[in-house]
């Protein structure tokens, strides 16, 4: 079929952009069921083809391997007659623990045998073993110390200084460059700080219990029973009685005496860990080495943004406010917090006609595969190949291989699809590191191996699974992250791919979304699974605009979320008593919806444990991917010539170059607050007029 033909010639230089009538193979693959092949004939290969993995106790024979090579590059790092770069010993040192570790942390989590995660699990509590002698080595210490401050005694480039400092930073969480009692106190904060850490988070997701007879008898069958008490589990933002979403919001959120004591703690051993390690604060500590570089910058972002977004933000609310009288019948009904995702729902349905049930036939997993396999032929010359697996390769029967192959470069490496939900899998959607690249002393280079995980329906032999609109976002989301560990092509593997900045590490993936989200992309894969037909130009439309609906109001609501966060982290003489009596002072200045008395979302609010000081990085990946967007691929998607210039540029480097002189190198302009700033009211700016064009013709 000449659909499966690499495209070549002028003439064919755009086949891959168009809709096609058949599926290709890859398709196909992925939108039939998987099923477990009989092996007759070939031995087992081991999970992802490691032969001492062909059964559990082969994580006991990984960890003593690891463990022993562990000793001869310290022997090497430290001798006085050292032949290589002290970052090459050290990064291998890291290859080898993260080889272990990572691939036992996926395994713990996500494989459906017992024995195969307590195995893992202890591979893992091993690694970490390893990792806490290697942070009271003084004298590794000091070798690297000497090496990153003074020179190494080979010739070292600016990127084994750069990659050397990281080194030697991480190093420095630990405290090891501090007196002996500092030392031992660091310590001992960050096991108080997992521990807070983890009792918060448990405390975040607990059901709020309220007596039957406190809650209005019309409502209370809104709610689940357990005696007399009746249990609120979430916000009900979807529910269409606004006596209910008000009854959730400010029971869910009620306040927590033990929350607030366990988020007090935590904050105040943060700011104690920061000072100790020589920071103004823990945010100083935790932005380090980050894209902004420093809080002050994410202070004068977000303010400058603030500043941008009120009016348009308020225009939103506006609307929101006389959806709801109009609902409501009452003139005088105010629109408040828990309101909004209700509103932009029905907004969506009534004035967009944008229904997710609607838009499902058109997205088969399979043809949004087809997609990204068409979306990277013509950014990179890429394309994804569904492999077949050795037996015993992958955990479960259900997995995808993908080869990643070049044009011209042949194989750049595997991505693992775990796609599809099981018992005991995690429910989220994730990107996990098996094996990272790097270059090898002998020019060679370990290909990277990853694993996107969602929680897809399986498909059934009646048809394939198919993806609601936000489904196919969050595809191609991971697969952004898979792509930068398959682009990246750095010398060490401590800075491949997504190890980077964290306020960097979610551009790439953000930026496919904008890629899911234009019309000329999804254009060509989105076609009805049973018939073949493409999406109507007017779903189509009507699906594009949809997702950014009132995009002013819920990028405030963003901002909002990342200056408490800063604050919090920031200097305590600038909060409040109560962790609540900031979060009203923050409101007030941040958002354009005031504060609910008697309410604590912040106790709600578990990202503060995974993300402390760092929330702010999605709003600074989103607007770094929608400058890029707007430079290079706004005009054309499907533009090669930019495509091999983000990635030789900016997704080559991983994290091999300071995040910030990457961008502004790649995007020629300096990261100032107030055009990172721009950037995004650019966005804003354009697709209100789209929608309100939309509406109009409409109408």
């Amino acid at each position: 079929m000449t659909l499966l033909k690499k495209p070549t010639g002028v003439l064919l230089k755009h086949c891959w952009r168009k809709s096609v009538t058949t599926w290709t193979p890859l398709a196909t693959a992925f939108n039939s069921p998987p099923y477990k092949k009989i092996n007759f004939t070939r031995n087992e290969a081991g999970l992802f083809c490691m032969p001492e993995l062909k059964n559990h106790e082969g994580f006991y024979l990984l960890k003593d391997n690891v463990t022993n090579h562990t000793e001869e590059l310290i022997q090497e790092a430290i001798s006085p007659n050292r032949k290589r770069k002290m970052v090459q010993i050290f990064d291998e040192l890291s290859d080898s623990l993260c080889k272990v570790a990572d691939l036992s942390e996926f395994i713990r989590v996500a494989h459906p045998q017992s024995k195969y995660a307590q195995a893992a699990e202890d591979a893992c509590i091993s690694i970490s073993g390893i990792v806490e002698h290697l942070n009271t080595h003084k004298t590794l210490f000091m070798a690297l110390s000497n090496v990153a401050h003074n020179g190494d005694i080979v010739p070292t480039t600016d990127v084994d200084k750069h990659v050397s400092k990281l080194f030697l930073f991480d190093f420095e969480q630990s405290g090891i460059h501090l007196k002996e009692e500092e030392r031992e106190k660091v310590v001992r904060l960050n096991d108080y700080i997992l521990q807070l850490g983890q009792k918060f988070m448990h405390g975040a997701v607990v059901p709020t219990s309220f007596p039957r007879s406190q809650v209005p008898e019309s409502i209370r069958n809104y709610f689940p029973s357990e005696g007399d008490q009746i249990l609120v589990s979430g916000l009900y933002t979807n529910s269409n009685n606004g006596m209910a979403r008000e009854a959730a919001y400010k029971l869910y959120l009620y306040p927590s005496e033990r929350q607030e004591e366990l988020l007090t703690d935590l904050l105040k051993c943060r700011h104690a860990l920061g000072k100790i390690c020589g920071f103004q604060t823990y945010a100083h500590r935790a932005l380090n080495s980050s894209t902004v570089e420093s809080p002050e910058m994410v202070k004068e972002f977000i303010d400058e943004l603030t500043r941008e977004l009120r009016p348009r933000a308020d225009a939103d609310f506006r609307i929101m406010e006389e959806m709801k009288r109009k609902e409501s019948g009452n003139k005088n009904a105010k629109l408040a917090a828990w309101d909004t995702p209700y509103f932009t729902s029905l907004m969506k349905r009534n004035a967009l006609n944008a229904n997710a049930n609607e838009f499902l036939p058109y997205f088969s997993l399979g043809g949004c595969m087809q997609g990204l396999d068409n979306l990277m032929r013509s950014l990179y010359g890429i394309s994804l190949q569904n492999t077949e697996m050795e037996p015993g390769e992958s955990w479960h029967n259900d997995i995808y291989k993908l080869s990643v192959v070049h044009e011209k470069e042949g194989l750049l490496g595997y991505i693992y699809c775990d796609f599809f939900e099981r018992n005991g899998k995690p429910n989220q959607d994730c990107h996990f590191t098996i094996q990272g690249g790097k270059r090898w002393s002998d020019g060679s280079y370990q290909l990277p191996i990853v694993v996107v995980m969602l929680n897809l329906s399986q498909p059934r032999w009646t048809g394939p699974t198919l993806l609601t609109p936000s489904r196919v976002d969050n595809l191609f989301h991971e697969m952004g992250h898979a792509m930068h560990s398959m682009l990246a092509r750095t010398e060490y593997q401590h800075v491949t791919g997504t190890r980077c900045s964290t306020d960097f590490a979610e551009v790439p993936s953000v930026l496919m979304e904008y890629f899911a989200s234009d019309p000329r992309v999804v254009r060509t894969f989105a076609k009805h699974f049973q018939t073949h037909k493409p999406m109507s130009e007017d779903m189509l439309q009507r699906l594009c605009a949809s997702k950014n609906l009132f995009s002013a109001s819920e990028t405030q609501l963003q901002v909002f979320y990342s200056a408490l966060d800063q604050i919090y982290h920031g200097d305590p003489s600038k909060q409040g008593a109560t962790t609540t009596e900031t979060l009203k002072n923050v409101q007030s200045d941040y958002y354009s919806l005031p504060y609910v008395e008697n309410t604590a979302w912040q106790l709600r609010f578990s990202h503060l444990v995974g993300y402390g000081a760092k929330y702010y990085s999605y709003l600074i990946s989103k607007t770094i991917a929608s400058w890029i967007w707007q430079t290079y691929f706004e005009e054309n998607p499907f533009n090669r010539e930019s495509g091999e210039k983000y990635r030789q540029e900016v997704l080559a480097h991983g994290g091999g170059v300071p995040s910030r002189q990457l961008v502004a190198n790649f995007l020629k302009r300096d990261l100032t607050p107030q055009n990172l700033a721009q950037s995004l009211i650019t966005e804003i700016d354009i697709n209100n007029d789209k929608i309100k064009h939309m509406l109009k013709v409409e109408a």
